[in-house]
């Protein structure tokens, strides 16, 4: 069971989420001191840990959309809320996906602060209203594969230290997923990324 703590509307963007002046900011261990900074009530109940980690975000269609900041999602993480939208952006989406956000599209979800949520398999059950709303799968990439391995499996190289363990747990998933070799400086970030979407997996 898990508790709305924050709702929103419509078009919310990278920038209501992670304003843009804190964009120098970029560890994990320090994006989350500044979620939804403009905010300050609920800021300052995140800060001083009033808000429980897997507490829930409520939104409504295209939640994360403007720029192509991880700290987006990364600043949600590091607070372990769950976003349940209408629909989210694309970008936002996959950099959730990467970083191990727990997102969950939810197009008809009725829910209010203060509503106890049990995010199941198939629907999000309202425990507060007694209803239940279909969940929507994540989209498929353009391979026709899911967002999950878009864009993230595809970019290991076979020279990064962890890639041989990631390399192995990913074909096992996803047996003959092609490798393409991405830029030296990612090996942190795709080591995220295998980590999140197994931890997705794992939650499933």
């Amino acid at each position: 069971m898990a508790t709305v703590v924050y709702k929103v509307g419509d078009d919310v963007s990278t920038d209501a989420i992670y304003p843009g002046r804190f964009m120098a900011t970029v560890l994990p261990s320090e994006t989350p001191q500044f979620c939804f900074a403009d905010d300050k009530a609920f800021n300052a109940a995140l800060q001083q840990k009033s808000i429980a980690p897997g507490s829930v975000v409520v939104a409504g269609q295209n939640f994360g959309c403007g720029s192509s900041r991880e700290q987006a999602a990364s600043t949600l993480k590091g607070h372990g809320l769950i976003v349940i939208a209408r629909g989210f952006a694309r970008i936002f989406l996959q950099n959730s996906i990467n970083l191990g956000l727990r997102t969950v599209i939810c197009p008809g979800l009725q829910a209010d602060v203060g509503d106890d949520l049990e995010v199941a398999a198939t629907d999000v059950r309202n425990l507060t209203r007694g209803t239940a709303f279909p969940i929507v799968p994540l989209p498929a990439g353009p391979g026709g594969d899911s967002i999950i391995t878009d864009g993230v499996w595809s970019r290991l190289h076979e020279n990064h230290p962890f890639i041989e363990d990631a390399r192995l747990r990913i074909e096992r998933a996803h047996p003959g997923l092609p490798f393409e070799a991405p830029p030296g400086d990612e090996q942190r970030r795709l080591g995220e990324a295998v980590a999140g979407a197994e931890r997705l997996r794992a939650e499933a």
